[in-house]
């Protein structure tokens, strides 16, 4: 099963028979017709301009193929699936959590603890040989906030704290980096004002999708969330932006870095838009950087549920799954924790 990516602007997707016909515009390179088998298809991420036929739609809705709409930079716009009323049961005990204070503050701590554990690891294994000091000052630091989350009993009171937390870490995360063509000094976004934050940002999106989706496919609604919320009371899918964050640093921080100091990207391949002083990963480039993504999503990790090594998108269907559980079963929710 594939998640595939359309991101050439102008591209048609049709149906025929057992396949997706996909027709590439006027100019693009290679060949412009190609067919995917529908029944190999896991996930559709579409990017801007990009036009998905009724008999195609419909076809993802009796394959229960999920459909991600983002803007041509990445940001999300939307989403079409299925809506089976056998999860009707999982929305009802969502919406009754939703107003469970013990339930929502016990999830939003194990989110966080997770969060924090996870960026911790990943700075101790950056300063394992470099020995940074700077970067040992935050370890301590993440240290100390994780520490502290058993003593709050409420979820503004997490909310704080991961901020600080994130405060300390980005700024660590920068000094990292040894490739002498990039600089990262603090986490900035709508829009990312330096190549490092925009492939953060973008690195972020697609994992979000993946989360998403994976929501979905359990038969859970994506906007009963227990960490986030919108102070203008817009309803969005805040529990793909809760369960995405244990993931953030294990699969987009790890991979940025590494395409950073491995000089698999170049400030040349940025976009600097000067109205709006956003900098965003250029079209030609977009196509690398999401095979960077599927090579480290794909990559093996080791998950408690199960004795065998998994790839980093099963641990996400196992950490969904989790949550599924202490919704329906009272189960503590357990963070996923990336190994030593």
């Amino acid at each position: 099963m594939a998640t595939v990516y359309f991101s050439q602007q102008g591209t048609n997707v049709h149906k025929n028979r057992g396949r997706f016909a996909v027709c590439l515009p006027e100019g693009a390179e290679g060949d412009r017709r190609r067919e995917l088998l529908i029944r190999e298809v896991e996930r559709i991420f579409l990017f801007g301009n990009i036009q998905l036929s009724v008999p195609a739609v419909r076809a993802c809705f009796e394959n229960e193929i999920p459909v991600l709409y983002l803007s041509a930079s990445g940001e999300y716009l939307g989403h079409l699936c299925t809506s089976d009323a056998a999860t009707l049961p999982n929305q009802i005990a969502q919406a009754e959590r939703h107003n469970d204070k013990e339930f929502q503050l016990g999830v939003a701590r194990a989110l966080v603890r997770g969060k924090l554990f996870n960026s911790k690891q990943f700075l101790l294994r950056l300063n394992r040989k470099r020995k940074l000091p700077e970067i040992a000052q935050t370890i301590a630091g993440l240290s100390s906030d994780l520490a502290a989350l058993d003593g709050f009993d409420n979820v503004d009171a997490l909310r704080g704290r991961e901020g600080t937390a994130a405060a300390r870490y980005f700024p660590a995360l920068g000094k990292a980096i040894v490739n002498p063509a990039f600089s990262f000094v603090e986490r900035n976004r709508r829009p990312p004002k330096d190549p490092v934050n925009s492939l953060l940002s973008f690195g972020y999106t697609l994992l979000f999708n993946y989360v998403l989706s994976s929501i979905i496919a359990e038969g859970l609604s994506p906007y009963f969330g227990c960490f986030h919320y919108s102070e203008d009371g817009r309803t969005k899918p805040f529990l793909a932006f809760d369960l995405m964050e244990e993931f953030r640093s294990p699969v987009v921080d790890t991979f940025v870095l590494k395409a950073v100091n491995n000089s698999a990207v170049k400030p040349e391949d940025f976009d600097f838009v000067l109205s709006t002083g956003g900098v965003y990963l250029g079209r030609s480039s977009r196509n690398r950087f999401l095979n960077f993504f599927e090579d480290r999503i794909n990559e093996s990790v080791s998950h408690p549920e199960v004795q065998s090594p998994v790839s980093y998108r099963r641990a996400i269907e196992l950490q969904v799954r989790r949550y599924k559980r202490s919704l329906l079963h009272g189960d503590n929710y357990e963070p996923f924790l990336r190994p030593a």
